[in-house]
C-alpha cells in the first residue's frame, strides 16, 4: 500500500448501541492519477451526505457507517489502487465487528469498486450510483448479492447505457438487482440529491431487513425484468 506514499483514511460513525451491520461508503475518482485525495476534494465531499444520512437513519438500529478516503485519485490499472483501499477497509470492518453484514455504497469510480469487491466476505448489498462500468466489467462478484444501480439520464461522465448493459449481464447472477434512471440528473447528483439518498436508504433497509423501506420504491424491486432495469424516477 505505497501509492504516492499515503494511506487510506477511514472515518467511522458508530452505531448508537450494539452494532448489527455496517455500511462502507466509497467516493469517485479518475481512470488515472497518483495525486493524493485530500479531504476537500469534491469527489470525496460528495459522499459525506450519504454517510450522514445512513448514520442518522439507522445508527439507532445498529448501523456503523464507514467513509473511506482513498490514497490516490486514480483507478490505475493494473494496480487498481481504490480496490486495494476498499479491501483494506473491509478488513478493518471485519476485524472490529466480525460476522456483520455490510452494504457498499459507491459513486462513479467508487461504484465500480463496490461492484468489483461485492464478493468479499460479509457483503450483503451494493448501491452503485452513476457507476463507471466499462465494457467487460465482470459481473461474477455480485453473485447472490442485492444490487441497486442508479444513474442520471443526463450523465456525461459515466455512461447510463453502459450501466444498463452491465445490469443486464449481472441480473441473472445477482440475488436481486434493480436499476433506476433519474430523469435529467447529471453525474454530480446535485439536481435531486434527496432522491439519491432515499434510494440508498431504501436499498440498505431492504438488504439488512431494517425498518425504513420506502413504499414508493416497491416497484423498483418488484417490477418484472427487463423493465426493472430501466425504471425512470
Amino acid at each position: 500500500m505505497n501509492a504516492a506514499g499515503g494511506r487510506p483514511v477511514l472515518t467511522v460513525r458508530r452505531a448508537r448501541g450494539e452494532p448489527r451491520a455496517a455500511a462502507l461508503v466509497l467516493h469517485g475518482g479518475a481512470e488515472h492519477g497518483l495525486d493524493r485525495v485530500r479531504p476537500w476534494r469534491a469527489a470525496y465531499l460528495r459522499m459525506v451526505p450519504f454517510a450522514r444520512a445512513l448514520a442518522s437513519a439507522y445508527g439507532d438500529l445498529g448501523l456503523d457507517v464507514h467513509l473511506l478516503r482513498n490514497r490516490v485519485r486514480g483507478w490505475n490499472e493494473p494496480d487498481r489502487d481504490p480496490v486495494t483501499d476498499a479491501r483494506w477497509a473491509l478488513e478493518r470492518i471485519r476485524a472490529t465487528a466480525p460476522g456483520m453484514p455490510i452494504v457498499l455504497v459507491g459513486h462513479s469510480m467508487g461504484g465500480r469498486v463496490a461492484l468489483r469487491i461485492a464478493d468479499a466476505d460479509g457483503v450483503a448489498a451494493v448501491c452503485a450510483l452513476a457507476p463507471w462500468t466499462p465494457e467487460g466489467e465482470p459481473v461474477e462478484p455480485v453473485r447472490d448479492r442485492t444490487v441497486l444501480i442508479a444513474h442520471g439520464s443526463g450523465d456525461e461522465r459515466t455512461s447510463p447505457a453502459a450501466s444498463l448493459a452491465y445490469a443486464t449481464r449481472a441480473a441473472p447472477v445477482a440475488a436481486r438487482l434493480a436499476r433506476v434512471e433519474i430523469a435529467g440528473e447529471r453525474h454530480a447528483m446535485l439536481r435531486r440529491p434527496g432522491l439519491w439518498r432515499r434510494l440508498v436508504l431504501d436499498a440498505t433497509a431492504r438488504a439488512l431487513t431494517l425498518p425504513g423501506a420506502v413504499d414508493a420504491f416497491d416497484r423498483v424491486w418488484c417490477d418484472p425484468a427487463p423493465g426493472r432495469l430501466s425504471i425512470s424516477l
